[in-house]
């Protein structure tokens, strides 16, 4: 029989679903999608984007799922519903764990009321929990007393939790500091649908003249790209401020910057820019999933300068177009997919010197430019889905040993 494995999460998420689907197509696994609500499925309003989201890339298909029902009053039809420790709240999980006869429950995330009565749910029926979070030593620094407090809450987490999945360096050495042994820990790395997003950049190579043409770029001027909402903490004033110092640059063949994205910060920023580096920034709007790809295939380095980022798949998407990329040091997947030097450069956050020094080390050298974008692909081709199945079927094997075939992929 195959290893029946349930999934909650507060919502479907875009970055999520391909995962699902390659983790159900596994012979030997059943994977059910457990969903506190479904609004993301929808349109609905985003604050932080400045506008209505509808996603264009199927969130439902492949796996099988279920939302479940809310006691908190239903919201407002395209409004986005309160997430927080306490909603939505959710129940009936534990009849359908029992009803499902699930040999193991995977939680995306700890800090919500519903996780903490799955884990005790599945703890009661036998069943065994899996636990992935974004969480990191720096996602939320804290002083010495609230450091040994945080020791002992993972105490409990870890008599609750029977394997824990870590999506990359930072977070594994987040469980590792807060007292889990080694040998409970996983590599289940956050990653994207890697084909998907170089089909995408290799289509819109064939069209990049006519796109560089609607926006009136120079040929031979290269792009920078920030692909991300516009709020202060992903940074894009400090951005500008960095690329107002070398924008003029005929030594960087006069580069312009483009921002992917919306958000409330837009008319600041336009101001801004309008000022610092008239003529040399460019405003594309939010940009769908399918849109993205000829962003990426458009750019020459990719930057995020986020004073805090638990991890940042848009750095996946951009490497999987072959292109360099600059992270501020906060940036989670710095550690992993960021090499100074071969495929890009970190610089200190909140640093607009460093970051005016990374944008030049990287452009300064078109050759160079080049061969880092080719070793930026190198790199993600190793971090992916593929990746995430091994690391899971791992975790699997270790808490349901018996359960699954051998070398089945």
């Amino acid at each position: 029989m195959p290893l029946r494995l349930a999934y909650l999460v507060t919502h479907p998420i875009q970055y999520q679903a391909p995962l699902l689907r390659r983790v159900n197509a596994e012979p030997d696994i059943e994977l059910t999608a457990f969903f506190s609500t479904d609004f993301s499925v929808r349109s609905f309003s985003a604050d932080d984007f400045n506008r209505t989201i509808s996603w264009d890339v199927p969130l439902l298909e492949g796996y099988e799922w279920d939302v479940l029902p809310q006691l908190d009053p239903k919201t407002e039809p395209g409004k986005t519903p309160p997430i927080d420790f306490w909603r939505p709240l959710s129940y009936g999980l534990a009849r359908r764990l029992a009803a499902g006869r699930f040999d193991a429950i995977w939680l995306h995330g700890y800090a919500r009321w519903t996780h903490w009565a799955a884990m005790a749910s599945a703890r009661r029926r036998g069943i065994k929990v899996l636990l992935r979070d974004e969480a990191t030593p720096t996602s939320n620094p804290r002083g010495p007393l609230k450091q040994a407090a945080k020791r002992l809450f993972f105490r409990g987490l870890g008599r609750a939790v029977d394997a824990f999945l870590a999506i990359g360096t930072h977070n594994r050495r987040y469980y590792l500091d807060n007292g889990i042994a080694e040998d409970r820990i996983f590599p289940v790395p956050y990653a994207v649908d890697n084909a998907h997003f170089r089909a995408g950049a290799e289509a819109a190579a064939r069209r990049r003249e006519e796109f560089r043409a609607q926006l009136g770029l120079e040929a031979g001027r290269p792009v920078l790209l920030f692909a991300a909402k516009l709020i202060e903490r992903k940074r894009p004033a400090q951005l500008i401020d960095a690329f107002a110092r070398i924008h003029a640059d005929p030594a960087l063949r006069r580069p312009v910057l483009a921002f992917a994205g919306d958000g409330p910060l837009r008319a600041a920023l336009e101001a801004q820019a309008a000022r610092q580096a008239p003529g040399a920034v460019k405003f594309l709007g939010f940009q769908t999933q399918s849109d993205l790809p000829r962003c990426y295939d458009l750019c020459d380095a990719f930057i995020l300068p986020s004073g805090l980022e638990a991890w940042g798949l848009v750095i996946n998407e951009v490497m999987c177009a072959g292109r360099a990329v600059i992270v501020s040091d906060m940036v989670g997947a710095a550690p992993d997919l960021v090499h100074p030097g071969e495929n890009g450069a970190i610089f200190r956050t909140d640093d607009i010197g460093d970051m005016t020094r990374a944008i030049r080390d990287v452009l300064v050298d078109p050759g160079h430019l080049a061969a880092m974008g080719r070793r930026s692909l190198d790199i993600i081709s190793g971090w992916g889905f593929e990746e995430d199945v091994a690391g899971l079927r791992a975790a699997l094997a270790a808490v349901c040993p018996g359960k699954l075939e051998r070398g089945a992929t």
